[in-house]
């Protein structure tokens, strides 16, 4: 089998253009930061960022960048608004506006409200001056701690250190209450180029979270299982999270099952047409989330 080529660039040897495809591209999904702004004047800005994401929750933080532009230098109406009025508001984007979104993020003259452009709906904030989006699963009303200049060229970004003041959810993405359901926000994200990603129930998928004490690790599976075809990383990732391995009474009960006996029988004396065939029958356990049998059925291939 032929090796994999991997090409290694210096940045140092690249355009700005060129680093910025390569990070957004390569960088993705990624979340994006529907911001709006105020100035002095009370000009109303809103526009999309998706160098965004929250980085603590005590205190409450989020961080995006209004980058500056790399064709020109110049900065952004957001960046211009916040170190006029250190106010923010974030909204998160879901696919029900998405196209309403990318409207707001056109290069309007200053003083032209996004809100009117792209046919969005201004609520008052509670708190901050900049009003918020009606239409967004969740808002957040945030005053500015920082806006750290990560340099003066194109492409340089502009970290804007939000701090949350007031959350607004919409009754119709939350369960239990006022539970946000991952389901029901049916959020997008940005990737490289004009593309975007739907994060809808079709495309979502749930992985256990890793157990309190410690899993045993890859490093604790049978070569069999390190080694095999038909396992993939993703198997092996789900059975070394397993807090321990099978005892050998574990291991003879599966044996003894119909299933078991019934692939010994076919396969007998034939090694590598038994392993191949636990292997599969393990993948469908995995994937039916009975982690541990699977790994009791895996290990059966060491005692035949």
């Amino acid at each position: 089998m032929k090796e994999p080529i991997t090409h290694t660039l210096d940045p140092e040897t690249l355009s700005t253009g060129e680093i910025h495809n390569y990070l957004l591209s390569a960088i993705g999904p990624r979340p994006i930061a529907f911001a709006s702004t105020i100035d002095r004047k009370g000009n109303v800005n809103l526009s999309p960022f998706s160098f965004f994401n929250v980085f603590s929750a005590n205190p409450p933080i989020l961080v995006f960048s209004p980058s500056r532009r790399g064709r020109d230098n110049t900065t952004k109406h957001t960046y211009e608004n916040i170190k006029e009025v250190p106010e923010v508001t974030i909204n998160i984007v879901n696919y029900p506006m998405v196209e309403q979104m990318s409207l707001a993020s056109t290069e309007y003259a200053k003083g032209v409200n996004e809100f009117d452009k792209s046919g969005f709906t201004e609520v008052p904030s509670k708190v901050v001056k900049p009003p918020y989006v009606k239409e967004a699963p969740v808002s957040f009303e945030c005053t500015v701690d920082q806006v750290i200049e990560l340099g003066d060229q194109g492409g340089a970004g502009n970290l804007v250190i939000a701090r949350v003041k007031m959350i607004h959810i919409r009754d119709e993405y939350t369960k239990e209450g006022i539970k946000l359901d991952p389901t029901k926000l049916d959020l997008v994200g940005r990737m490289g180029e004009s593309w975007y990603c739907h994060a809808g129930t079709d495309s979502m998928f749930e992985i256990p979270k890793p157990i309190q004490t410690k899993g045993i690790g890859v490093d604790h599976l049978s070569q069999s299982i390190r080694n095999s075809n038909i396992l993939t990383s993703n198997h092996r990732g789900r059975l070394g999270n397993l807090e321990k391995l099978p005892s050998e009474a574990d291991i003879k009960s599966m044996m003894a099952t119909d299933e078991i006996k019934q692939i010994l029988l076919e396969f007998e004396y034939q090694r590598d047409l038994i392993k191949d065939e636990l292997h599969r029958r393990g993948v469908l356990l995995i994937e039916q989330g009975f982690t541990q049998e699977a790994l009791t059925t895996l290990l059966i291939v060491d005692h035949v």
